[in-house]
């Protein structure tokens, strides 16, 4: 064999490692998954039978089914632009400082690198009542009445949302920060030198040259939010994505109907489901921004 042949062998050698784990881990249960939404197969059932779309229909006539897709839209349409605009805002204001952006850039980053679990226990603690949860201690020492936030119906998902806003916030401004450093300072001092102010360099010049970075963070907080599982289940009553399902994710409806429920084909449906709202929403992203991002 010639050199060139024995260094494609190496490179198909190299490459064919990731495509059997991606073919044994996701591939397959993927498609074992989908087959098994077409069945009534569950860890109480002794015999499986095909019944075709049944789980599908009886899923959208679950209301319980419906309220947690309608939740699971909030939190992506209402989280993903609030963690992008805040995320951008404090990745300028920390660009604009001289010193000090390294010790910033760890303190926002913090919640990110700590484990979703213990964030959402430590402000399930911070959203309690008086005299238990400091937020509604601070509340009261302004003269403030007590909010009820996990215990209200109408409270319970901003709360939960305002949370995953704040973790997802620490990754998004990095990566902000770090496209900002990129762009060259010579075409913002042209652009002052030619009559343009602060917010014309940052409309003209910063958020166009931005735009690969805002489409990148955009699509992954999409997915990140619609996935929404962790900070539901630790920080809902009783883990169950109360009160009255008010905020009951997706991912934690599939949850409970295979590990609580064991009807592990109904949950395989909901998972088919959630699986193709991911991606519709991804692939309308894709070619929403890539018809303004000039890379």
């Amino acid at each position: 064999m010639t050199l060139a042949t024995k260094r494609a062998l190496t490179a198909y050698l190299f490459l064919a490692l990731p495509l059997v784990f991606f073919l044994c881990v996701r591939l397959g249960p993927m498609v074992y998954m989908l087959v098994m939404s077409f069945t009534n197969w569950g860890l109480l059932r002794k015999t499986v039978k095909f019944i075709g779309f049944e789980n599908y229909i009886i899923l959208f006539n679950d209301p319980v089914f419906l309220q947690a897709l309608g939740n699971t839209f909030r939190y992506a349409v209402f989280g993903a632009p609030i963690v992008i605009i805040l995320s951008l805002l404090i990745a300028l204001l920390l660009d604009s400082i001289p010193k000090g952006k390294g010790l910033f850039r760890l303190i926002y980053v913090l919640p990110y690198i700590t484990p979703v679990v213990a964030v959402s226990w430590v402000w399930r603690w911070m959203y309690q009542p008086p005299p238990l949860g400091i937020i509604n201690g601070i509340l009261g020492i302004l003269g403030l009445p007590a909010g009820e936030f996990l215990n209200s119906p109408t409270q319970a998902l901003p709360s939960i949302l305002a949370v995953n806003v704040w973790v997802e916030m620490g990754y998004c401004t990095t990566i902000f920060l770090a496209g900002l450093q990129t762009i060259p300072k010579e075409m913002s001092e042209a652009a002052r030198i030619d009559g343009a102010n602060d917010q014309q360099v940052l409309r003209r010049i910063t958020l166009p040259l931005l735009m690969p970075i805002t489409f990148f963070l955009m699509v992954m907080e999409g997915i990140q939010f619609l996935r929404i599982f962790t900070q539901v289940y630790n920080m809902s009553m009783q883990a169950m994505g109360g009160p009255l399902n008010s905020t009951k994710s997706a991912a934690l409806y599939i949850y409970q109907k295979a590990f609580t429920n064991f009807e592990m084909a109904r949950a395989a449906s909901a998972s088919v489901v959630l699986f193709l709202i991911i991606m519709v929403v991804t692939v309308l992203q894709v070619r929403f921004f890539d018809k303004r991002v000039n890379y």
